[in-house]
């Protein structure tokens, strides 16, 4: 079945923009692609529900772009100018919590969305831990934001993380640890989160039943 340009929530574009986008899913070699991938990554840094989606679409010109002339250029453009961003979080976070918080949304959603041979791609493994490591740090656990960004992502991409580098995974575990015992000024709700997070990774990436109401009910209420 063929996505229309709304399942990929492009519709909030211009009409020109639309067009390359429609263009790139279907035709990839027949457009500049490193100008498509600044516009997504731009639109993901500006827009949270868009990060959330963004992976999907990045995912789809990947696809074509290889079954087309087994190319890797829009892959190469996407990766470069991740690697930018990157470099920059600590800037994008003092400057604007919410694009920061787009970005590792987009980051993980492209972690999770592209494979090489079925397999997460080595280059984003690093980056993605020292995101969310950032996102574990005092500072950051004070912000609700943040919190839920974190929590969000490890739910999504927690294990196929740890399948790919365990190690990094404890040290994560350890600092979220400490945040939930020590930590002084943590939200009810960021202590909640947290709380839920660590026994979703003790048990094996998942809740049991009963955890799951508990957990769900109280964030609920």
């Amino acid at each position: 079945m063929e996505n229309s340009s709304e399942d990929y929530r492009i519709q909030s574009f211009d009409v020109d923009t639309q067009k390359l986008l429609k263009t790139a899913l279907k035709d990839p070699s027949s457009v500049d692609l490193e100008k498509v991938s600044n516009i997504l990554v731009d639109q993901s840094l500006k827009d949270p529900l868009f990060s959330k989606e963004a992976g999907r679409i990045c995912f789809t010109i990947v696809q074509a772009e290889a079954k087309q002339n087994n190319g890797t250029v829009f892959r190469r453009h996407l990766l470069n100018r991740l690697q930018q961003e990157f470099k920059e979080r600590e800037e994008t976070r003092k400057r604007s919590l919410q694009e920061w918080v787009c970005f590792v949304t987009f980051i993980c959603n492209i972690f999770d969305y592209l494979k090489v041979n079925n397999m997460p791609m080595v280059a984003l493994v690093l980056p993605v831990y020292d995101c969310l490591m950032r996102l574990a740090q005092p500072d950051a656990l004070l912000n609700e934001e943040e919190v839920d960004c974190l929590v969000l992502q490890l739910h999504r991409i927690g294990e196929q993380l740890e399948k790919v580098n365990s190690q990094r995974m404890d040290e994560l575990f350890f600092l979220l640890r400490d945040g939930f015992l020590l930590q002084e000024g943590l939200t009810s709700m960021a202590r909640l989160l947290l709380l839920e997070i660590l026994e979703f990774r003790a048990g094996g990436w998942m809740l049991s039943s009963t955890a799951h109401k508990y957990y769900y009910s109280e964030i609920a209420d």
